[in-house]
Protein backbone atom coordinates (compact mmCIF):
# COMPACT_ATOMS: atom_id res chain seq x y z
CA UNK A 1 0.00 0.00 0.00
CA UNK A 2 1.26 3.48 -0.89
CA UNK A 3 1.17 6.45 1.45
CA UNK A 4 -1.66 8.93 0.79
CA UNK A 5 -0.49 12.04 -1.06
CA UNK A 6 -3.56 14.13 -0.25
CA UNK A 7 -2.80 16.09 2.96
CA UNK A 8 -6.44 15.68 4.03
CA UNK A 9 -6.41 11.90 3.56
CA UNK A 10 -6.88 9.58 6.53
CA UNK A 11 -6.01 5.88 6.49
CA UNK A 12 -7.36 3.40 9.04
CA UNK A 13 -5.08 0.43 9.67
CA UNK A 14 -6.98 -2.46 11.26
CA UNK A 15 -5.63 -4.69 14.01
CA UNK A 16 -4.87 -7.30 11.31
CA UNK A 17 -2.78 -4.73 9.37
CA UNK A 18 -5.26 -4.07 6.52
CA UNK A 19 -5.30 -0.48 5.19
CA UNK A 20 -8.53 1.42 4.44
CA UNK A 21 -8.73 4.94 3.01
CA UNK A 22 -11.35 6.57 5.22
CA UNK A 23 -13.57 9.13 3.50
CA UNK A 24 -16.39 9.15 6.06
CA UNK A 25 -15.68 11.64 8.84
CA UNK A 26 -18.48 10.13 10.94
CA UNK A 27 -16.43 6.93 11.42
CA UNK A 28 -13.81 9.05 13.22
CA UNK A 29 -16.12 11.30 15.23
CA UNK A 30 -15.88 11.16 19.02
CA UNK A 31 -12.91 8.78 18.88
CA UNK A 32 -10.34 8.34 21.63
CA UNK A 33 -6.94 8.87 19.99
CA UNK A 34 -3.42 8.40 21.34
CA UNK A 35 -1.13 10.24 18.89
CA UNK A 36 2.61 9.73 18.71
CA UNK A 37 5.62 8.72 16.68
CA UNK A 38 5.87 5.32 18.42
CA UNK A 39 9.54 4.90 17.62
CA UNK A 40 9.30 2.46 19.33
CA UNK A 41 5.92 1.61 20.82
CA UNK A 42 6.52 0.77 24.49
CA UNK A 43 4.74 -0.38 27.63
CA UNK A 44 4.06 3.21 28.70
CA UNK A 45 2.03 3.82 25.51
CA UNK A 46 0.11 0.58 25.93
CA UNK A 47 -0.61 1.21 29.60
CA UNK A 48 -1.72 4.80 28.88
CA UNK A 49 -4.10 3.50 26.20
CA UNK A 50 -5.51 0.94 28.66
CA UNK A 51 -6.05 3.52 31.43
CA UNK A 52 -7.54 6.04 28.97
CA UNK A 53 -9.95 3.39 27.63
CA UNK A 54 -11.21 2.78 31.17
CA UNK A 55 -11.74 6.53 31.65
CA UNK A 56 -13.49 7.25 28.33
CA UNK A 57 -15.42 3.98 28.38
CA UNK A 58 -14.36 2.78 24.94
CA UNK A 59 -11.51 1.64 22.74
CA UNK A 60 -8.47 3.83 22.16
CA UNK A 61 -6.88 3.97 18.71
CA UNK A 62 -3.37 5.19 17.98
CA UNK A 63 -2.50 7.88 15.41
CA UNK A 64 0.73 8.44 13.51
CA UNK A 65 1.22 11.56 11.42
CA UNK A 66 3.35 10.96 8.35
CA UNK A 67 4.40 14.61 8.55
CA UNK A 68 5.79 16.16 11.73
CA UNK A 69 6.42 19.68 12.99
CA UNK A 70 9.98 18.96 14.19
CA UNK A 71 11.13 16.05 11.99
CA UNK A 72 11.26 15.04 8.31
CA UNK A 73 8.26 13.13 6.89
CA UNK A 74 8.20 9.35 7.24
CA UNK A 75 8.85 7.22 4.16
CA UNK A 76 6.82 4.13 3.29
CA UNK A 77 9.36 1.68 4.76
CA UNK A 78 9.42 3.53 8.07
CA UNK A 79 5.61 3.72 8.20
CA UNK A 80 5.37 -0.05 7.67
CA UNK A 81 8.04 -0.67 10.35
CA UNK A 82 6.13 1.40 12.92
CA UNK A 83 2.74 -0.08 11.99
CA UNK A 84 4.08 -3.62 12.41
CA UNK A 85 4.31 -2.97 16.17
CA UNK A 86 0.52 -2.64 16.38
CA UNK A 87 -0.48 -5.75 14.45
CA UNK A 88 -2.75 -7.86 16.65
CA UNK A 89 -2.80 -5.08 19.26
CA UNK A 90 -4.76 -2.01 18.15
CA UNK A 91 -6.18 0.07 15.33
CA UNK A 92 -3.97 2.88 14.00
CA UNK A 93 -4.88 5.99 12.02
CA UNK A 94 -2.37 7.43 9.53
CA UNK A 95 -2.69 11.15 8.80
CA UNK A 96 -0.85 14.17 7.43
CA UNK A 97 -1.84 16.10 10.56
CA UNK A 98 1.22 17.15 12.56
CA UNK A 99 -0.60 19.73 14.72
CA UNK A 100 -3.59 19.26 17.00
CA UNK A 101 -5.51 21.95 15.11
CA UNK A 102 -5.16 19.71 12.04
CA UNK A 103 -5.88 16.51 13.99
CA UNK A 104 -9.07 18.07 15.40
CA UNK A 105 -10.35 18.61 11.85
CA UNK A 106 -9.74 14.92 11.01
CA UNK A 107 -11.26 13.65 14.29
CA UNK A 108 -14.13 15.95 15.33
CA UNK A 109 -15.24 15.45 18.90
CA UNK A 110 -12.16 13.36 19.69
CA UNK A 111 -10.50 12.91 23.03
CA UNK A 112 -6.75 13.12 22.46
CA UNK A 113 -4.65 11.27 25.02
CA UNK A 114 -1.37 13.10 25.58
CA UNK A 115 1.36 13.79 28.11
CA UNK A 116 1.66 17.11 29.93
CA UNK A 117 4.84 17.78 27.92
CA UNK A 118 2.74 17.70 24.73
CA UNK A 119 0.23 20.14 26.24
CA UNK A 120 3.16 22.44 27.03
CA UNK A 121 4.08 22.40 23.32
CA UNK A 122 0.44 23.01 22.28
CA UNK A 123 0.37 26.27 24.25
CA UNK A 124 3.97 27.33 23.54
CA UNK A 125 4.16 30.35 21.22
CA UNK A 126 7.47 28.94 19.92
CA UNK A 127 5.41 26.62 17.72
CA UNK A 128 3.39 29.57 16.36
CA UNK A 129 6.22 31.84 15.19
CA UNK A 130 6.19 33.45 18.66
CA UNK A 131 2.72 34.83 17.94
CA UNK A 132 0.27 34.38 20.83
CA UNK A 133 -2.69 35.18 18.55
CA UNK A 134 -1.83 32.19 16.36
CA UNK A 135 -1.66 29.93 19.41
CA UNK A 136 -5.08 31.18 20.58
CA UNK A 137 -6.49 30.68 17.05
CA UNK A 138 -5.23 27.06 17.07
CA UNK A 139 -6.88 26.39 20.44
CA UNK A 140 -10.09 28.00 19.16
CA UNK A 141 -10.02 25.69 16.14
CA UNK A 142 -9.57 22.63 18.37
CA UNK A 143 -12.45 23.81 20.58
CA UNK A 144 -14.66 24.49 17.54
CA UNK A 145 -14.21 20.85 16.51
CA UNK A 146 -15.41 19.76 19.96
CA UNK A 147 -12.15 18.07 20.93
CA UNK A 148 -10.65 17.68 24.39
CA UNK A 149 -7.51 16.30 25.96
CA UNK A 150 -6.91 13.61 28.57
CA UNK A 151 -3.51 14.46 30.04
CA UNK A 152 -0.96 12.22 31.76
CA UNK A 153 1.80 13.66 33.96
CA UNK A 154 5.35 13.30 32.63
CA UNK A 155 8.75 13.44 34.26
CA UNK A 156 11.49 15.25 32.36
CA UNK A 157 15.09 14.05 32.05
CA UNK A 158 15.95 15.61 35.43
CA UNK A 159 13.13 13.71 37.17
CA UNK A 160 10.97 16.84 37.59
CA UNK A 161 7.31 15.87 37.31
CA UNK A 162 5.26 17.97 34.91
CA UNK A 163 1.54 17.98 35.68
CA UNK A 164 -1.34 19.63 33.90
CA UNK A 165 -1.58 22.47 36.42
CA UNK A 166 2.10 23.30 35.70
CA UNK A 167 1.18 24.20 32.10
CA UNK A 168 0.13 27.82 31.42
CA UNK A 169 -3.11 27.09 29.51
CA UNK A 170 -5.14 30.23 28.74
CA UNK A 171 -8.07 30.28 31.16
CA UNK A 172 -10.75 30.17 28.47
CA UNK A 173 -9.44 26.79 27.24
CA UNK A 174 -8.67 25.07 30.53
CA UNK A 175 -11.92 23.07 30.49
CA UNK A 176 -10.69 21.24 27.35
CA UNK A 177 -7.93 19.58 29.39
CA UNK A 178 -8.51 16.90 32.05
CA UNK A 179 -5.69 15.29 34.01
CA UNK A 180 -5.26 11.58 34.60
CA UNK A 181 -4.25 11.39 38.29
CA UNK A 182 -0.61 10.36 38.69
CA UNK A 183 -1.73 7.61 41.08
CA UNK A 184 -3.70 6.14 38.18
CA UNK A 185 -1.01 6.47 35.50
CA UNK A 186 2.66 7.39 35.58
CA UNK A 187 5.38 5.94 33.37
CA UNK A 188 8.66 7.87 33.28
CA UNK A 189 9.79 6.35 30.00
CA UNK A 190 10.16 7.75 26.49
CA UNK A 191 10.87 6.29 23.08
CA UNK A 192 14.04 8.37 22.68
CA UNK A 193 15.58 6.78 25.77
CA UNK A 194 14.74 3.30 24.43
CA UNK A 195 16.39 4.09 21.08
CA UNK A 196 19.62 4.94 22.94
CA UNK A 197 19.80 1.54 24.67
Amino acid sequence: MQLPLDPAAVVRVDVDGAWHFDTDESTRADAAILPGSFNPLHIGHRDLARIAASIVGGAVAYEISITNVDKPPLDIAEVHRRLAQFQGLAEVWLTHAPTFAEKSARFPGATFIVGADTVLRIVSTRYYADDERRMIAALERIAAHGCRFLVACRADRTGMLLRLNDVPIPIEFQAMFVEIPSEQFRWDICSMDLRMI
